[in-house]
């Protein structure tokens, strides 16, 4: 006789993912934010700002890091995304969950205390440089884990609980770009702002760590967890009665079993894999636009006022941040098209629109094309429409994945999603170069 699982009590257990999913990017969002902060640290030597005579002086020095500075964060963001994306399916039968999400959260937490120090230290710029980028591949690395960590553990779960980690990653964006909007109307110092962004970020990853020691306190996730061992735990007597078996066929199939372990993720695979493109392709289409291009449009109505000021962080990223997580946290009340529906793959597919279309806004410099919407109205209502599809149609794909195999896999299937999820932001990083060279 089937027992009904316990309720939610108080949305607790939604919360504490919901909280987990902000920890996951919200410190790479502080990372670039603060960008103006670390190209800033490379234009002189000394920590203080002074005259324009010192910066003249430094300009030869400082160009060289400073015009690098982008392009090599990207890089040493993706590819340990991306690699250590791909290392967490095997993790995860080798080290515990727990040490995998507790381990990450506490590590990104000391690389942010380090940050935050280091605001007040002076350093030259090269060292500043490279000890920047060893923190980004860190929060890069770990951050995969994490992310990795939870999608399989809301695997485990009913699939309205990718939801609030989704969610909760649109929030760190959002987040991130208001912070940014709040630096530029105060006016003030750009280190101090940048303090402020790492202590913020470190306060919001020692609460993240509070709600994973909670998670385990839960009824609702006690029951689920429990559930999954039962399923595992159902496997291993027929494997041993096998062993043990009255036949040849029994010992026949209990020499297999090794062999069906090994291939199980390749199993599992097979069973999303239309799912696990489909969330590639949308992340590759979105990096790809954003930010290489629509971060470089310019306003047409601004004449040197305040809207030249906030247009791209408003209509840009604030806008983009907004609308992605309002997307991501409609499918908690929403999910159509259903996961076999034909229009969820055309759907994605035709978001590739997007990228001739901000390509003929008032994108500068620019070389090739002309430019057709020239209102400032058009680039907004194209960001909404791009940004509101981007996290709904990944959420879905994220929620679908692991609820396609049985309850034993939904951890790894939920894993392999964030992989193919990492390897969409990896791609897209890497094709935005070819994109901002076409306009």
């Amino acid at each position: 006789m089937a027992v009904s699982s316990p309720r939610d009590k108080y949305s607790a257990v939604w919360l504490i993912f919901f909280m987990l999913g902000l920890g996951t990017l919200l410190p790479w969002n502080f990372f670039m934010t603060a960008t103006m902060y670390f190209t800033s640290r490379l234009k002189d030597s000394s920590l203080v700002d002074s005259s324009a005579n010192q910066t003249e002086a430094a300009g030869e020095h400082r160009s060289v890091l400073e015009a690098k500075f982008n392009n090599v964060m990207t890089l040493c963001a993706m590819l340990p995304l991306l690699l250590c994306t791909c290392l967490n399916s095997f993790l995860l039968s080798l080290v515990p969950q727990r040490v995998r999400v507790m381990g990450s959260l506490l590590v990104i937490m000391f690389v942010f205390i380090v940050t935050a120090i280091i605001v007040k230290i002076p350093m030259e710029p090269l060292p500043f440089f490279s000890v920047t980028m060893v923190k980004i591949v860190i929060i890069n690395s770990f951050g995969a884990i994490l992310q990795g960590s939870l999608f399989g553990m809301a695997g485990l779960l009913p699939a309205s609980y990718t939801t609030p980690i989704m969610s909760g990653q649109g929030l760190a964006g959002s987040f991130a770009a208001f912070a940014m909007i709040c630096a530029i109307t105060s006016g003030s110092e750009l280190r101090d702002a940048a303090f402020g962004y790492f202590i913020t970020a470190c306060a919001v990853i020692f609460l993240s760590a509070l709600s994973y020691i909670l998670l385990p306190k839960m009824e609702f996730f006690q029951f689920y967890q429990e559930k999954n061992r039962r399923q595992r735990s159902n496997e291993e007597p027929n494997s041993i009665s096998l062993m043990n078996g009255e036949s040849t066929d029994a010992a026949d199939a209990a020499a297999e079993q090794p062999k069906q372990q090994n291939v199980s993720m390749m199993r599992i695979f097979k069973k999303i894999w239309l799912l696990a493109l489909l969330v590639c392709f949308t992340f590759t289409v979105t990096i790809g636009t954003f930010p290489a291009i629509t971060a470089d449009t310019k306003s047409t109505l601004a004449d040197g006022g305040s809207w030249e000021l906030y247009f791209i962080p408003v209509s840009c990223f604030l806008l983009f941040n907004l609308c992605d997580w309002g997307g991501r946290s409609l499918t908690a009340f929403c999910m159509w098209p259903g996961k076999d529906s034909a229009i969820l793959p055309v759907s994605i597919v035709c978001r590739v629109v997007f990228v001739p279309l901000f390509m003929l806004c008032n994108v500068q410099p620019r070389l090739h094309l002309p430019i057709f919407f020239h209102h400032d109205g058009f680039f907004i209502v194209f960001m909404i429409l791009f940004a509101f599809s981007n996290g709904y149609l990944a959420s879905l794909c994220m929620c679908y994945g692991p609820k396609n195999v049985l309850p034993h896999e939904a951890e790894t299937a939920g894993s392999i999603m964030a992989f193919f999820l990492s390897l969409g932001l990896a791609l897209g990083a890497a094709i935005s170069f070819i994109f901002r060279a076409l306009v």
